[in-house]
């Protein structure tokens, strides 16, 4: 598929699915600063959106730099953020990050990818987040709905999550660098599921190929 039918195929799903972002505690957060950003993107991971938006700011209330969250111990972090899932693990992420970013960044997040990956705990798709939400530069974040979809519409034809992004990146129109990941997201969860997908109704069906679809609706 070209770059510009990529582009029509992107602009006619998000006007059907309005703005939804992937995570609201992330977004939310991102207008603050950075560190944020890259808080409540590590909540944020394998945990229900309803839970993040609660403990998220409950936690950078307490520390919003990573010199503040340095104060607490892994078990007091844990003990705040919990019941996000995996708390105990992120708790020890989240302070071990903290403590690279002021000892080896002068306490400021780095705002390459390159830096970014070189914190605890932080994969591609975090990094591409935090790159985007937090320092609004250009990055494609690229979850399993995004991944997924991609093969299926056609825009890619990819095995891993890496490769797909990276094939992105040679391929698909800057300005949907950033939005791809929340358009899809959106879509995904209430219209091009994993199983049975609504092609009945699906606003793009014909410009779709529908790739691994074996049962629709």
């Amino acid at each position: 598929m070209t770059p510009e039918k990529m582009s029509e195929v992107l602009a006619t799903i998000s006007e059907f699915v309005g703005q939804s972002p992937d995570d609201l505690a992330v977004t939310k957060a991102s207008r603050k600063s950075p560190y944020a950003t890259l808080v409540s993107t590590i909540l944020s991971l394998r945990c229900r959106d309803e839970v993040t938006q609660v403990v998220t700011p409950r936690l950078l209330a307490l520390a919003d730099t990573a010199e503040k969250m340095l104060v607490f111990s892994d078990g007091e972090i844990a003990d705040i953020i919990y019941p996000t899932s995996f708390y105990r693990r992120k708790a020890v992420a989240i302070r071990k990050a903290s403590k690279q970013i002021f000892e080896e960044h002068g306490g400021r997040v780095p705002d390459t990818l390159e830096g970014l990956l070189s914190l605890f705990g932080v994969g591609r798709k975090s990094a591409n987040l935090i790159l985007t939400l937090g320092f609004g530069k250009p990055g494609i974040c690229v979850d399993t709905h995004v991944h997924r979809i991609s093969n299926r519409l056609g825009f890619v034809k990819t095995k891993t999550p890496e490769q797909t992004e990276a094939f992105l990146r040679k391929v698909l129109p800057e300005r949907w660098w950033i939005d791809i990941n929340g358009v899809l997201i959106a879509f995904g969860r209430a219209h091009c599921t994993p199983i049975s997908p609504k092609c009945s109704t699906c606003p793009v069906r014909k410009k779709c190929g529908r790739v691994g679809v074996e049962q629709s609706r």
